[in-house]
């Protein structure tokens, strides 16, 4: 089929400020994407409540589907370095329809996660002045919330590369913690101080020793949650030096990395606290949603304020890194007409998706207040549900890799297994989390909120996001600048990559990057 490409004013691709990150800074952004503490403080009690001393190897499986889809992502970066990722990638493998909902996955998982960031990270704010509140809707948390979404979407606005230098500090405090809470709990550990000292077992690495299917389904649904966010290396590709190696290589190494970093502290934890079911143990239901907050005080005694503003700041800086890849993926939407022609500008001087980043930041402010002021109980269950929207577009990705490769699936082993086998398997993977997760999300009891049209309301309400999306997909392909983007004009296989090979000659940025 012959088409005819897009055609924009600028010589340098969509106009983002490309060559502005390296590898270093392409992988702090990923991890900080994921933040990493409150990922562990929030996950770590529910996986050993789930599966008790197999929780190591819990987060080892949930790492398998990660590192498949992140060779799935490497692939088609190489081939297509689109800022649109799944969208971009999903649309030229299977048509518009299905790559506007990998799109829209990406989106509405953003949006959702940055009320819940902005949340954490007020409550925390609070905490460490040492005020506590019986409601997480008072109007002190929601108003200190929203000044941290306006705030962290400036910085995005402003410019990737003051969000890169913003973010090597935030994620330098975030690691320190974490390095004092497993020195400092190995330390009581073998000094004989630890409340309830649990010699390591090798049992905790054993993939044959959980008891319960239930329960290991569980966790590892738990623990997939926690590895999210590495994409945003990809979403980035457009302002990385070499965009078709770099921002794979950050993927894969992120994945690593936050592997090293939930193994090591949960089995400290483990070797310091324990699993038992009363006091600091990590079986205590009552220490689920903040294991820190159960072992600070007598782990580090006054100096457990260090725990909170670690916490605090994870769930800060990732609520700006969570902007990018929203903001990006939609600019790229608007560059091949599955959006408005507004979602393509680029700030002249900052080189950044101006209208989608500020649109991604009122959406999320109007998002969070609206549900929170409705019931806190129904803005929790939206982000349970966002393991559905996780899955759904990563899953997408990994299915599009498998169909855009088809035909060099045979040309050598390494194709067969890197764009084929791996991120089939990974897909395959997450298709059955999605489906497993949509059955238990049925249940009322799942449900912070209960029950919502007869059924657990976070089933309705993860389910229902997704819908809307398809809902709004329809409703944008009776406008006329839809058109050439439904017709598989805009956007196919062959449309050219938007992005300049040769990073040298683009004007520097004004905070001196290339």
């Amino acid at each position: 089929m012959t088409t005819t490409p897009v055609h924009l004013t600028r010589p340098d691709g969509k106009g983002l400020a490309a060559g502005t990150l390296g590898l270093w800074g392409s992988t702090v952004i990923g991890l900080a994407s994921t933040a990493p503490v409150y990922s562990l403080v929030a996950t770590l009690g529910y996986v050993v409540l789930a599966v008790g001393g197999q929780a190591p190897i819990a987060f080892v499986i949930a790492f398998i589907p990660m590192l498949l889809i992140a060779f799935a992502y490497r692939e088609l970066n190489n081939a297509v370095p689109d800022c649109g990722t799944a969208f971009t990638w999903a649309t030229k493998a299977f048509g518009p329809w299905v790559g506007w909902m990998g799109g829209w996955g990406v989106a509405i998982a953003g949006m959702i996660v940055l009320a819940n960031l902005a949340q954490v990270g007020s409550v925390y704010f609070w905490a460490l002045l040492g005020q506590e509140f019986e409601e997480q809707n008072d109007w002190r948390i929601i108003v200190v919330a929203v000044a941290f979404i306006a705030a962290m979407t400036w910085i995005s606005w402003r410019g990737v590369e003051i969000g890169e230098r913003i973010q090597n500090v935030l994620l330098g405090i975030q690691y320190l913690a974490l390095i004092v809470f497993v020195i400092a709990a190995l330390t009581q550990f073998f000094a004989g101080d630890a409340p309830a000292a649990t010699p390591f077992s090798w049992e905790w690495l054993n993939p044959f020793a959980f008891g319960d299917w239930g329960g290991f389904v569980e966790a590892i649904l738990l623990a997939i949650f926690i590895y999210w966010g590495w994409d945003t290396c990809l979403a980035l590709n457009e302002e990385t030096k070499d965009p078709k190696r770099i921002p794979g290589l950050a993927a894969l190494l992120t994945c690593v990395l936050l592997l090293v970093t939930y193994v090591s502290v949960t089995i400290a934890a483990m070797m310091y606290a324990g699993i038992g079911e009363e006091g600091g143990g990590l079986g205590n239901p009552e220490n689920a949603d903040d294991f820190f907050l159960g072992i600070r005080d007598g782990l580090l005694g006054p100096w457990g304020w260090l725990l909170v503003v670690a916490v605090l700041i994870s769930a800060v800086s990732s609520t700006q890194t969570t902007i990018l890849p929203t903001a990006r993926g939609t600019l790229a939407m608007g560059v091949y007409r599955a959006l408005p022609a507004k979602f393509k500008d680029v700030h002249p001087d900052y080189r950044t998706p101006s209208f989608s980043t500020l649109v991604m930041g009122v959406v999320a402010i109007v998002y969070y207040v609206v549900m929170t002021t409705i019931s806190d109980a129904i803005l929790q269950d939206t982000i349970l549900s966002l393991g559905l929207a996780i899955a759904f577009y990563y899953a997408i990705t990994g299915y599009a890799c498998v169909w855009y490769f088809r035909a060099d699936l045979f040309r050598s082993a390494r194709d067969f297994f890197f764009k084929g086998l791996f991120p089939l398997i990974g897909a395959l993977m997450l298709t059955y989390a999605f489906i497993q997760s949509a059955i238990d999300m049925l249940a009322p009891d799942y449900s912070y909120y209960g029950t919502l049209l007869g059924v657990g309301s976070t089933f309705v309400v993860g389910i229902g996001a997704l819908a809307l999306g398809a809902v709004l997909m329809v409703v944008w392909f009776f406008f006329p600048r839809a058109k050439r983007f439904f017709r598989g004009e805009s956007l196919n296989r062959d449309t050219p990559v938007l992005v300049p090979d040769d990073t040298s000659s683009l004007p520097r940025s004004i905070d001196g990057g290339i």
